[in-house]
């Protein structure tokens, strides 16, 4: 019994030493290495420079009033579309005590001169009816007595502008009505009914009622860095993307580059400007923020390659092409490459589209 355990621990010794040795034997071999294949293909490469920004009109109006007062009637809240002269407030005047006075003195004054310029008419009129006075002296009287008729007329249309802010008899054109400017949405309301307003004078710029702006007309601005700013000039095309308007992108071109740059957290920035075409389907509220891509080169059509099985060393750019695929074999050939965006590169002379070449290693 003994004789046997013992040769079954010979054994098992043994078996853990064969095993040790093959483990190691195992190790020692080399490893064989995998790649991917990859596949030449015609595309197109783009060579973008990123800028963010607003959604902005082209043209924003603020309307302010012709005459100070309170507001006692807003007809029109933000979000509504107006029409060119459309009323969107109504302003009350609070006259001014002395000017108040003196248009009531006036109408007084006019009053009585008429009064009393009628009376000499009257007269003139019977003492003509005898051929006691003549025609020019006749002609004169009635002169008179229409200039007064016309000064009591003024008077009283002064007083109703100065107590009422318009006159009766120019109502259709009162500037107690503000009326919008263009056609347009009104983008903001700012005031309510009682607010105090002025127009606008040498020391004030007025108080403005609405802000209203042709939605139709829209424009990106946004920056770009100084380093990128001497690539890009007018007319490029321009993606836009907007945050609020998921899967769609926007075609514009570019309009205005700023002459100057502004410093901000240390980097110098230019101001750009693009022309957005946005379809009438599609609502767009000023202020969305937006990335603009601009195209800065752009190659269409021509054989391309993932950038990482392209192999640069000292003037020479080269791939491996695939010799056998099943058994990985490769050999160098020399390309010439163009256009990159990062990702593919543009492959000018040595590769035709279709070949395979060596990509990354495959890890196991």
């Amino acid at each position: 019994m003994k004789k046997f355990f013992r040769i079954f621990l010979f054994v098992l010794l043994g078996l853990v030493v064969l095993g040790s040795f093959y483990a190691l034997w195992r190790k020692s071999q080399p490893k064989k290495v995998t790649y991917e294949i990859l596949e030449a293909k015609v595309g197109s490469i783009e060579n973008t420079s990123v800028a963010t920004g607003t959604i902005s009109p082209r043209d924003e109006i603020m309307i302010k009033p012709q005459i100070q007062g309170i507001i006692s009637d807003l007809r029109k809240e933000a979000g509504d579309f107006v029409q060119q002269g459309e009323v969107i407030a109504v302003v009350k005047v609070i006259p001014d005590m002395n000017q108040l006075n003196s248009a009531e003195s006036r109408v007084r004054q006019a009053q009585i001169t008429l009064t009393a310029t009628k009376a000499a008419y009257e007269r003139q009129v019977e003492l003509f009816g005898q051929g006691v006075i003549s025609r020019e002296e006749m002609d004169n009287s009635e002169a008179e007595y229409r200039s007064a008729a016309e000064e009591l007329q003024n008077s009283q249309d002064n007083l109703e502008i100065v107590r009422d802010g318009a006159s009766k008899s120019m109502s259709d054109i009162a500037n107690t009505s503000v009326r919008s400017t263009i056609t347009g949405m009104i983008l903001d309301v700012p005031v309510k009914v009682g607010t105090s307003v002025i127009n606008a004078n040498t020391f004030n710029e007025g108080t403005t009622i609405a802000t209203v702006a042709d939605m139709s007309d829209l424009i990106f601005i946004g920056n770009v860095d100084e380093t990128e700013v001497g690539r890009v000039h007018t007319g490029m095309p321009v993606k836009l993307t907007i945050g609020a308007v998921e899967n769609q992108t926007f075609d514009a071109h570019l309009e205005y580059i700023s002459p100057q740059g502004v410093e901000e957290n240390g980097a110098i920035l230019f101001e750009i400007k693009a022309a957005a075409t946005i379809p009438d389907s599609v609502m767009i509220r000023a202020g969305y923020s937006a990335n603009a891509e601009i195209v800065l080169s752009r190659a269409l059509d021509v054989v391309t390659v993932p950038e990482s099985t392209v192999t640069f060393s000292g003037d020479s750019t080269y791939v491996w092409l695939a010799v056998d695929t099943l058994e990985q074999r490769f050999e160098r050939h020399d390309v010439k490459t163009g256009l990159s965006n990062g990702i593919d590169i543009e492959v000018l002379e040595g590769l035709l589209s279709g070949q395979k070449v060596r990509g990354n290693q495959v890890s196991k």
